[in-house]
């Protein structure tokens, strides 16, 4: 089993910047792609961002493009995301998740294709 801790969310200006991390532990040998989601109250839970279990692969959802990125380092069993030029309709609590089957690349962008999640971390930009 793998278990994902998300932390790094908080309160922030519009155009400011957060740093999301995700420590993973367990059978992390297990873990492939790495993702981002986010949620709001009464609404799915949208991608993000995932990165390629060598992070050599990366990809971002429209809205986000430009201003997140994507990391992960494999021997700290870690992934951040750092967002920066943040906007209200960026606030959302946001969840790690972790994929353990080699066929879900960064591509994949439906919670369908996550196995593993993290508690998630409540991001909110004022305006």
């Amino acid at each position: 089993q793998v278990q994902l801790v998300d932390s790094g969310g908080g309160l922030v200006q519009a155009g400011g910047s957060l740093r999301l991390s995700c420590a993973a532990s367990g059978r992390t040998s297990s873990l492939f792609t790495m993702a981002w989601f986010r949620q709001t109250p009464g609404n799915e839970r949208e991608f993000v961002a995932a990165i390629s279990r060598t992070g050599s692969g990366t990809n971002y959802a429209n809205s986000v493009k430009g201003r997140f990125t994507i990391s992960r380092d494999n021997a700290k069993n870690t992934v951040h995301l750092q967002m920066n030029s943040l906007k209200p309709e960026d606030t959302a609590v946001y969840f790690c998740a972790g994929a353990a089957r080699l066929t879900v690349t960064e591509f994949n962008t439906t919670i369908e294709g996550y196995d593993y999640w993290g508690q998630g971390t409540q991001v909110t930009v004022r305006s």
